[in-house]
């Protein structure tokens, strides 16, 4: 799962153990968890816009190239340092949880969180020790490895946090998640912008820091309503239950360093070869390009891989469940995919300013990338339920290869529209691959219907995206304008329909949108 990153528990309730119950239940679950998920992604993209905005007012492409930057960088030590506790913690817990063990669920999140602040420490202290040579790496400026000294607070604040977010998604609190991320988001808003308001440029690590320290607060108020209690453990206890979470997080950290890592060279080329205000361009390009996929791609990890997981050794319900995840997230994604390729300058306009309009085609190649990514990630998800970890480095070092080495050959090319070139076509690549590879370890095959339906969304996005390159604005526009309805009215039938009328997430549906319909 190249990245470049049941019942969904009310109260804390109880989940059955295995899938059971009609295709309308587990669709159901899926649109459940993804619109909690979604709701407070529409939250996130509203602080987005407010902060985007006064970004891009106050620094101007080159501050947002700078954001782009140390965010990069903030999540390459955030990834070493962690040590993929983080994700091997969510599938510890969900385990336990599955098997109904109380007393193991405690000891595992012991353990989680105390290795999440002993490494958030080590981590801090890194990147203090290695702030001067990284300052010549990233900008040829000593001077800013003050900076990014400081930037080690908020590495080590945010593997912390991971403790605490290991425990919600392991324990599938996925409305709790939600409200963590839309208070995260809000955070993110109401403490940047004072800072870069009064500091300028100055202000941009210590907002990072500000974030993550609320974020760190925020997540452990929500741990602490799960109600696990933490224990005291033996030191051959904690040595028990570290090892296998350590040797498992290896593999995600490995593959996270991986992915961080490609996010950060891309950057760096873009920035060495194009400058730092067609960096700012890119990280535009970037956030925007991720926004409606993103709340999707969330709720695959907080509520889809529980899931997966609970049934990993199973071929048959592994594959029932991702093509089911992979309809769901096709027929949600896709209008808003048509739209951003239809309307991408006035995106650039409305999110950030009329300076950022270059980017509009950057945002396109994106855009594309992210449509193939939608379909891949679900797949990706079995390589990790089934803990082949060996499988899942390994692709991650091959996608890493093709993003870095198609970003430096496009990018000193083609220019700026280049690194999007290359992420389209590392998920041109990966889709194929990892395919190919659950295929051979789980027996996966596409279902007919998302057979006809992925080709048919495809060649739809391939039309507007045609027309954007090939025709005037305005005819372009009308082209997309009018395959985005198509398409939006399509999806949602669908959706109603794979649900039935009897289910009670359309029974709730306004009566006037059913009538439309």
């Amino acid at each position: 799962m190249a990245v470049t990153e049941s019942r969904a528990p009310e109260s804390g309730a109880p989940e059955s153990r295995a899938p059971t119950g009609s295709a309308a239940e587990s669709y159901g679950q899926i649109l459940r968890s993804t619109a909690l998920i979604g709701a407070s992604s529409l939250i996130n993209v509203g602080f987005g816009i407010i902060r985007a905005k006064a970004m891009a007012v106050l620094l101007g492409p080159a501050g947002v190239g700078l954001i782009g930057i140390f965010n990069s960088l903030s999540d390459l030590c955030f990834t070493a340092a962690g040590m993929g506790v983080q994700e091997s913690g969510v599938r510890q817990i969900a385990s336990v949880r599955s098997s109904g063990d109380d007393t193991g669920i405690a000891r595992t999140v012991s353990v989680v969180r105390r290795l999440s602040l002993v490494l958030g420490l080590a981590g801090a202290v890194l990147l203090v020790l290695v702030s001067q040579p990284l300052a010549d790496l990233t900008f040829g400026e000593p001077w800013r490895s003050g900076a990014i000294a400081m930037l080690g607070i908020a590495v080590g604040l945010r593997i912390a946090t991971g403790g605490q977010i290991a425990l919600l998604q392991g324990m599938r609190r996925v409305a709790d998640l939600a409200k963590l991320g839309v208070l995260s988001a809000f955070f993110s808003a109401v403490i940047a912008i004072p800072l870069v308001y009064w500091l300028g440029e100055d202000g941009i690590v210590p907002s990072l820091v500000g974030m993550a320290a609320a974020t760190l607060l925020t997540s452990w108020w929500y741990a602490r309503k799960v109600g696990i209690q933490t224990r005291r453990l033996r030191i051959w206890e904690i040595a028990e239950e570290a090892s296998p979470l350590l040797k498992l997080g290896f593999a995600f950290m490995a593959s996270g360093l991986l992915t961080a890592g490609a996010a950060y060279l891309v950057r760096l080329i873009v920035l060495h070869n194009s400058g730092v205000d067609e960096a700012g361009f890119y990280q535009a390009a970037w956030v925007l390009g991720g926004i409606y996929a993103s709340f999707i791609l969330q709720s695959m990890g907080v509520d889809f891989y529980p899931r997966l997981t609970a049934v990993a050794d199973s071929d048959e319900d592994c594959g029932r469940l991702v093509n089911e995840q992979a309809r769901v997230s096709l027929l949600l994604a896709a209008p808003g995919v048509l739209a951003t390729l239809t309307f991408a300058p006035l995106v650039m306009i409305v999110f950030y300013s009329a300076a950022f309009q270059p980017a509009s085609d950057l945002l396109r190649w994106i855009c594309l990338g992210m449509m193939l990514r939608i379909i891949a990630w679900p797949m990706g998800f079995i390589v990790l339920a089934r803990g082949a970890q060996k499988i899942f480095f390994w692709t991650e070092v091959a996608a890493t290869t093709v993003n870095v080495g198609l970003a430096y050959v496009l990018v000193r090319a083609i220019g700026l529209d280049g690194a999007g070139m290359a992420f389209f076509g590392l998920y041109v690549w990966h889709s194929v691959l990892i395919y190919v590879i659950v295929r051979r370890i789980a027996g996966f095959r596409w279902s007919g219907e998302n057979v006809r339906l992925g080709v048919a969304m495809l060649a739809l996005t391939a039309v507007v995206f045609a027309s954007t390159e090939m025709l005037p604005t305005v005819p372009a526009m009308a082209i997309g304008s009018v395959t985005t309805i198509g398409c939006g009215v399509y999806c949602l039938r669908s959706l109603l329909s794979i649900l039935g009328p009897d289910h009670a997430l359309v029974r709730k549906l306004p009566r006037f949108l059913k009538s439309a319909l």
